[in-house]
């Protein structure tokens, strides 16, 4: 049992080892030299100028030990500030699409359960920072207790070529959530967030289209992005279709207690968040929280959510269904699920 007492039983080790007649001749002349140290000392000191009055410097106490779930701030005083219960752990779950597809929404839903812990911020890092490493991903992430969900949404990563198999390589049992919406309102949205921010931009028909009315400007990230079919082919090579659920745009607003519902029966939680959570903004266009995560008041999405789209002459949507329709059938298909935007 030596050494189950920490350093107490490692002290006892260490005399033992030095037991017998050499020990006990040398414990016979410790007083001697003592004696002659001291003499010595003393007479040294003697002499003018050969000790200078000394301070006693304290021995600084061993630093404590940061616990598991402490974090160090930044500045001079580096020290260890406890930041809550949990640890951090890499997502069980993504939201990875689409764009305007409304994944925002649904994250600010499923945070009104208690087990689901989602980081409040886009980190991008399967698209943009994959190279500052996996541990500093983890560490953006919520602090989580045992059976607790850790979620993180980035709607580019459905259409970064590189994200499945990045996604892939950190956790294969990933449960994937994509938000999908009719790819033509979706584009169409998608253009007035970039109006929003670029006045100045050329009409949505002069960028959807080449020479006119020509034919669709895939490259255009509005258009490509709505390419459903050829995204999910990509990421179909890493996973089988049952670690995805897709969740319908449209259906989030007209139904967001069903489409929450499915999420949740998805990530295998009991269904917590229910049509008592919600009512609907007739102003904005979609449906809000009677209370918000942490609040007792009433909440809804920020004011770039529900924008009013710009006008767009029908003879351009009516040229983008006719071009989506095969890319939307084969998605049916792939998905099994019939999302009616023919």
């Amino acid at each position: 049992m030596a050494g189950s007492s920490g350093l107490g039983g490692g002290a006892r080790c260490c005399q033992g080892a030095g037991a017998g007649s050499g020990a006990a001749l040398r414990a016979s002349r410790a007083p001697l030299l003592l004696a002659a140290l001291v003499l010595g000392g003393y007479g040294l000191c003697a002499l003018p100028g050969r000790c200078q009055p000394t301070t006693r410097v304290p021995v600084p106490a061993p630093a404590p030990a940061v616990p598991p779930h402490a974090t160090r701030t930044s500045g001079t005083r580096d020290l260890p500030v406890a930041s809550g219960p949990g640890r951090r752990r890499f997502p069980q779950a993504l939201i990875v699409g689409v764009k305007k597809g409304g994944t925002r929404a649904l994250l600010e839903f499923l945070r009104l359960h208690p087990d689901v812990r989602a980081l409040g911020f886009e980190p991008h890092f399967f698209d943009r920072w994959y190279e500052r490493g996996l541990a500093w991903y983890r560490s953006l992430m919520p602090r989580t207790l045992d059976g607790q969900i850790t979620m993180e949404k980035t709607p580019s990563y459905f259409v970064t070529l590189e994200a499945p198999h990045r996604i892939h390589n950190m956790c294969p049992d990933m449960k994937l959530i994509v938000v999908v919406r009719n790819p033509v309102t979706r584009a169409i949205s998608d253009y007035a967030q970039m109006l929003s921010k670029t006045p100045g931009l050329p009409s949505f028909r002069a960028l959807a289209f080449l020479h006119g009315l020509g034919p669709v400007d895939t490259a255009w990230s509005a258009v490509r992005i709505g390419l459903y079919a050829q995204h999910l082919d990509n990421w179909l090579q890493y996973f089988p279709l049952s670690h995805f659920l897709f969740v319908s745009g449209e259906r989030l607003v007209s139904d967001p207690a069903g489409e929450v519902g499915r999420v949740q029966d998805f990530l295998g939680l009991k269904r917590v968040v229910t049509d008592k959570h919600f009512y609907f903004n007739a102003t904005k266009g979609f449906p809000c929280l009677k209370k918000a995560q942490g609040s007792s008041r009433p909440h809804c999405l920020g004011k770039s959510k529900g924008r009013p789209h710009p006008r767009v002459p029908e003879a351009v949507v009516q040229r983008l269904q006719d071009f989506y329709q095969p890319f939307n059938r084969k998605f049916y298909q792939m998905t099994g699920q019939d999302f009616g935007w023919d």
